[in-house]
């Protein structure tokens, strides 16, 4: 989780002090974020040995998902999502630092309407419906690239940037950059994500029935 939001953070500072336009930001953003998805999702997959890469379960939407579809208890779940939530204000913390910015710079950045609302469910349903499709497919090997090539898309085919993580709603609240999020816009993110993941559920409980 750190690696998640450290490098897209780190790269939108790059590319806002360029004279580049939002284009190139969306670019290296999104590239960066695919290309941690991959390589930590591989890597952490062979250092723990799990069902499926722990980086992808640094999204907080994946873990309650998982509690929900499998036997992983909530008590798990609850203790992931406290790791991802302070992995993440970590690496945003480390991310400002780098640039000179104060550790904790509030963001400002709002982010509502239903459009960026709507995108957030779709971004939500996409990644969980993803991850647990090959998951009762028996092809978890898939996933590390998998999530990092739809991570990427995702960044240009929603409004909204594609959050589709409640710990990432949380903890970009922490960087006034072009990644950030009001704190006032953050809440109906998360029950956007919650939504999306819920219905991610209970297509993945409809279509993989038998598995």
């Amino acid at each position: 989780m750190f690696a998640d939001l450290q490098a897209p953070l780190t790269l939108t500072n790059v590319a806002a002090t360029s004279t580049a336009g939002t284009a190139a930001v969306f670019l290296t953003v999104s590239a960066a974020a695919a290309t941690v998805d991959i390589t930590g999702g591989s890597f952490s997959g062979f250092a723990k040995g799990i069902h499926f890469p722990n980086a992808i379960d640094a999204a907080t939407a994946v873990t309650l998902s998982d509690a929900a579809l499998t036997n992983r208890p909530w008590s798990d779940a609850a203790l992931y999502i406290v790791a991802q939530v302070a992995g993440g204000s970590v690496g945003v913390m480390v991310a400002n630092l780098m640039f000179e910015l104060d550790a904790i710079t509030m963001s400002d950045k709002v982010r509502d309407g239903s459009g960026q609302y709507i995108a957030e469910v779709v971004a939500t349903f996409g990644l969980i419906f993803l991850i647990f499709s090959l998951v009762r497919t028996g092809r978890e090997s898939l996933a590390a690239g998998a999530v990092a090539a739809y991570i990427g898309g995702a960044y240009w085919f929603t409004s909204s940037t594609s959050f589709a993580n409640p710990a990432v709603s949380v903890t970009r609240t922490l960087s006034n950059t072009f990644a950030g999020i009001d704190p006032a816009s953050m809440p109906m993110f998360i029950v956007m994500q919650f939504i999306g993941a819920t219905l991610a559920v209970a297509a993945i409980r409809v279509i993989y029935a038998n598995d």
